[in-house]
C-alpha cells in the first residue's frame, strides 16, 4: 500500500498556485487597509484557497504520480479540477476583490473597461462558455488528443491542464458567485445550464464505462497493483457518470439558495416601496 503514497512536486505549478494565494492574501489586507470598516467575506475567502488547496492536490500530489498509469486517478484529476476547484474560484469573487484592493485609477483605466468590453461579454455568455465546456468533455476524451496528452508531457502541461481549468473558469464565471459581470444572466437561464450540462458528462461517463474494450492505449498498460486496465477504465467512467451527477446538484443548490436570497431582497424592496406609498398616501389624507 505503501508505494501508492508517492510524490511528484511540479515547481512550476507549485510557485503558480502560491502566487495566486499570495495575490489574494495581499488583495484582501488592502482592502482592509484602505477602509477598516470595510470586511472581505471570510467564506469568499475560503472558497478561493480551498480551490487553490484542490488544485494542489490534483498536480502535485500522488494524483499527479499516477495520472499517467491509472485511468481512475487521470479522471479524478479532471473532475477536481473542472468541477470543484473551478467553481470554488469562482466563488472566492477574485475579480470583485481586484476591483475593491485597486485605486481609483486602475479601476477606471483598466478593470472597468475590461469587465466591460465586448470580448468579456462573448467569452461569458452563457450559452458559449456551456458550448465550450461540453465540447472540451466531448472531444477530449473521444478524440486522439486524449491519448497524446497522456504521451507527451508538455502537451498534458501546458495544454490540457490548461484547457480544461480555462474552460470550467469561463463556465462557472457567469453561473456562480458576484464577479461584477455586466450582464449576468438570469437564475433560470444558470439552473438550465447546470442541467443541461449533465447531458454531455453523462455521455462521456456511460461510454467509458460501457465500452469493452480499453478506449486509450495509454492505460492499457501493464501497472504495478490495482485493477486492470478494463476495470480501471470501468471506475474512471463511473465517477464521471455518477460522482458529477452528485456534484452538479450540489452547485445547483447554491445557484437556488442564491436565487431564493435575491427574490426576499426583492420582496423586501417592493414592500417598502408599498409601506412608503402608503404612509405617503395617509399623509396626504391627514392634511386635506
Amino acid at each position: 500500500m505503501s508505494e501508492f503514497f508517492v510524490w511528484d512536486f511540479n515547481l512550476f505549478i507549485a510557485l503558480n498556485l502560491a502566487g495566486a494565494a499570495a495575490w489574494y492574501s495581499w488583495a484582501v489586507h488592502r482592502v482592509r487597509q484602505r477602509d477598516s470598516r470595510s470586511r472581505w467575506p471570510a467564506a469568499y475567502s475560503a472558497c478561493f484557497y480551498s480551490g487553490v488547496v484542490l488544485l494542489a492536490i490534483a498536480y502535485l500530489g500522488p494524483l499527479a504520480a499516477w495520472s499517467h498509469t491509472f485511468f481512475w486517478v487521470h479522471m479524478t484529476q479532471h473532475l477536481l479540477v473542472m468541477m470543484a476547484a473551478a467553481p470554488l474560484l469562482v466563488l472566492g469573487s477574485p475579480v470583485t476583490l481586484a476591483f475593491r484592493a485597486s485605486n481609483g485609477s486602475t479601476r477606471r483605466t483598466l478593470i472597468v473597461p475590461i469587465l466591460r468590453s465586448r470580448t468579456i461579454r462573448i467569452l461569458t455568455n452563457p450559452a458559449l462558455t456551456w458550448a465550450l465546456f461540453a465540447s472540451v468533455l466531448l472531444g477530449t476524451h473521444f478524440t486522439g488528443f486524449y491519448d497524446w496528452a497522456l504521451t507527451n508531457h508538455d502537451a498534458g502541461m501546458f495544454i490540457e491542464q490548461p484547457l480544461f481549468l480555462i474552460t470550467a473558469l469561463l463556465y462557472y464565471f457567469p453561473i456562480l458567485g458576484s464577479n461584477l459581470q455586466a450582464n449576468r444572466p438570469s437564475p433560470a437561464i444558470r439552473l438550465i445550464s447546470m442541467s443541461l450540462m449533465m447531458i454531455p458528462e453523462a455521455i462521456v461517463g456511460a461510454v467509458i464505462y460501457f465500452s469493452s474494450v480499453v478506449l486509450y492505449p495509454s492505460f492499457a498498460k501493464e501497472r504495478p497493483f490495482g485493477l486492470d486496465p478494463l476495470e480501471d477504465q470501468q471506475l474512471a467512467g463511473a465517477l464521471m457518470w455518477a460522482l458529477v451527477m452528485i456534484v452538479d446538484a450540489a452547485w445547483m443548490m447554491v445557484v437556488a439558495a442564491e436565487w431564493f436570497t435575491s427574490e426576499e431582497r426583492r420582496g423586501r424592496r417592493v414592500d417598502a416601496m408599498i409601506s412608503a406609498e402608503e404612509e405617503a398616501a395617509a399623509q396626504e389624507q391627514a392634511v386635506s
